[in-house]
């Protein structure tokens, strides 16, 4: 086969067979096919769509890339979460552990940040010498010894991902439905979990900007799991404002570790127990989702998810001094409040802006090479709904760069929209797909 040959039939809006999905996947994986024809590819997908057979394929070709974990003889049932993305979603951190310490194994693969969406590994990374590089048999052996492990796409397990996610971040092909859903379940199905709880998120601030889009896209998703035998289900939840208030690497390893210790932003927790709970029922520790959300907090409260999140740091490298006292996590050198320029309360917020703004100021990265400065970002408690008064504080933005922080600032100035009237809070959850 030629690489040319698909992009064309691709570009005219034709369908692509699975001997020729499969090729690809292989062939890239394998170093035979240039970035720039995979990226060719990746945007006449983005551009002409994929149909659900062609998506089916694609998934599976990536999971296939690879390893695919067999975890049954660790443990009788893994559970797994991954988000669609978004601002400020740090929920891996503080749900892991309260999934594990109510006795439910979780083996996950996670990603680093796509687009203006921040990534597990890198908030994680904020941790001095913690590392998500782990061989599957560090994988299986510290899910044994500790019911839960994070690690990131590696040469043995869902290569194919790992490659086309970083290439996807710089080239504008993040927003596929198609694409996002065969990046998510092909880490799924190769990292061997038997249930999945999907948090899909929509609004501003996510790759679907519609409820409609969103439920689409957990349709397709649900679907995928279920074809490959995983119990399934996605919750469709609000990014149309930040989630929590911290947004940055090492702010919202702080904010899950607060949260952990019953400290966290009220709108956080609720989204982590809701996330908690859905996996804990899904693993039948018990009989409903408000017995399974009782589980939750129970080990919240009893300290046990904090002795997991502990573990975990520790297990992957980590400097725990830092878990226990987070002010050694990595700090900016300027720390400057964002004020409010006006009487009103907040009626919209660009999230997806907010997201850029904080890329720019070192918390993402616009190309490849770029290196992540976890000691930057915002941290925002401000929500729509809020009502304030000229000279009131929204926030603050944590840099170590003048210049960009004053970007930064009108920034996020320019995301808002205010109202003279009252305007209602937005509601967390827009439904489930099952």
């Amino acid at each position: 086969m030629r690489m040319i040959d698909l992009i064309e039939k691709k570009r005219d809006g034709l369908e692509l067979s699975p001997s020729e999905i499969d090729w690809f996947v292989s062939a890239y994986t394998n170093g035979d096919i240039p970035d720039y024809q995979a990226a060719a590819l990746m945007m006449a997908i983005f551009i002409r769509g994929m149909n659900r057979q062609e998506t089916v394929e694609l998934t599976m070709a990536m999971a296939r890339s690879g390893d695919q974990l067999d975890l049954h003889d660790i443990a009788p049932f893994i559970v797994d979460k991954h988000s669609s993305g978004g601002v400020g979603d740090k929920t891996t951190l503080a749900v892991q552990p309260l999934v594990a310490a109510c006795g439910v194994p979780v083996g996950k693969m996670s990603g680093r940040g796509l687009g203006s969406s921040g990534g597990t590994l890198d908030k994680m990374e904020s941790f001095r010498g913690w590392s998500s590089a782990l061989t599957l048999d560090r994988f299986k052996k510290q899910l044994k010894e500790i019911g839960l492990v994070l690690a990131g796409q590696t040469a043995d397990l869902a290569p194919a991902d790992g490659k086309l996610y970083a290439l996807r971040d710089v080239t504008g092909t993040v927003g596929s439905s198609s694409l996002i859903s065969a990046s998510i379940m092909s880490k799924k199905l190769a990292a061997g979990a038997d249930a999945i709880v999907l948090d899909v998120k929509t609004g501003s601030g996510a790759f679907m900007h519609t409820v409609e889009a969103a439920k689409d896209l957990a349709r397709i998703m649900v679907d995928i799991g279920n074809d490959a035998g995983r119990k399934t289900v996605a919750l469709i939840s609000d990014m149309n404002q930040p989630l929590g208030h911290a947004i940055g690497n090492a702010l919202e390893a702080q904010e899950a570790i607060a949260t952990l210790h019953g400290d966290g932003p009220a709108d956080f927790w609720a989204h982590c127990l809701e996330v908690a709970g859905q996996m804990i029922l899904l693993a039948g520790k018990a009989p409903d989702l408000d017995a399974a959300k009782a589980l939750v907090t129970a080990a919240r409260d009893d300290g046990r998810a904090w002795v997991k999140f502990r573990e975990l740091v520790q297990a992957q490298g980590g400097d725990v001094a830092q878990a226990d006292n987070p002010d050694l996590l990595p700090h900016a050198e300027i720390v400057e409040p964002i004020l409010s320029p006006q009487r009103g309360t907040i009626a919209a917020m660009d999230t997806g802006a907010i997201g850029w703004a904080a890329v720019r100021l070192g918390a993402g990265r616009l190309i490849k090479s770029d290196e992540i400065d976890a000691a930057v970002g915002f941290v925002l408690p401000c929500k729509i709904g809020d009502a304030f008064e000229p000279g009131d504080t929204l926030g603050f933005i944590y840099a170590n760069d003048a210049e960009k922080l004053a970007e930064a600032r009108e920034s996020v100035l320019a995301a808002l929209t205010w109202s003279a009237d009252e305007v209602a809070p937005l509601p967390h959850f827009y439904g489930i797909v099952e």
